[in-house]
């Protein structure tokens, strides 16, 4: 008989961390002992879908699990060292598995392999080595509901914010958008359905304007704006 191993499951609160939450569950062979979410400690948003504290613990609360946060630096200096923290206090609970809703196209389960697998920490990957395109109509047959949240400006407009994530609304989605969003077109809220015991109330007050800075490889600096929602909270 296989030990059950306890694991924590990195929630972003969009479409594919419900996807591979809601997946996840179902394998009795692990125990989600805590969802977890990194913030940035300037904006006090989580650093991947830009949500406030509030949204997310609403999240958590109706999935049943307890909602663990850390904050990182705007430029993430301290990366390793919170990480450190937060896998140190994951392995007293004798936690031995981090899950991610990361998609192949992401590329990103080397890097964190190479950064949680020297802390005595294994990865899960439940949604890896499948198509952006079976992805969608798994999660969409999964009968879990989400609203787009963020749009990358020249990807999808600011129209687009606050729709439900649907087959109409894919198919006004411009043909080089990746249906799952995954070169940063746009995020998700994920607030009703099989994961949740009662939906998540919210409300968006209005749509702003942000942008950040990234370095690419070959160092030249790049600007992206993004469409965000602003919640009533």
């Amino acid at each position: 008989m296989n030990k059950i191993k306890k694991a924590v499951f990195n929630w972003s609160g969009g479409k594919d961390s419900a996807l591979a939450l809601h997946k996840t569950l179902k394998n009795k062979d692990l125990e989600v002992v805590a969802l977890f979410t990194t913030f940035n400690e300037e904006t006090r948003k989580s650093s991947m879908h830009s949500l406030p504290l509030e949204i997310l613990s609403k999240q958590a609360k109706s999935i049943g699990i307890p909602l663990y946060t850390m904050y990182f630096s705007k430029d993430l200096k301290n990366y390793d060292e919170k990480m450190l923290e937060a896998v140190t206090h994951f392995k007293t609970l004798d936690v031995t598995n981090f899950i991610f809703g990361d998609l192949t196209a992401s590329g990103l389960k080397t890097y964190r392999e190479s950064k949680l697998n020297p802390l005595g920490i294994e990865v899960i990957e439940p949604l890896w080595d499948k198509s952006s395109d079976d992805i969608m109509k798994e999660f969409l047959e999964s009968g879990i509901k989400t609203k787009i949240i963020v749009t990358q400006e020249g990807k999808l407009d600011k129209s687009y914010i606050g729709k439900t994530l649907d087959d109409n609304l894919i198919s006004t989605f411009p043909k080089d958008i990746d249906v799952c969003g995954e070169q940063g077109e746009y995020h998700t809220l994920a607030y009703e359905g099989p994961l949740f015991k009662h939906p998540i109330d919210f409300s968006i007050s209005k749509v702003y304007e942000t942008s950040y800075e990234f370095m690419l490889e070959d160092g030249t600096v790049q600007t992206c704006v993004y469409w965000s929602a602003k919640f009533n909270l």
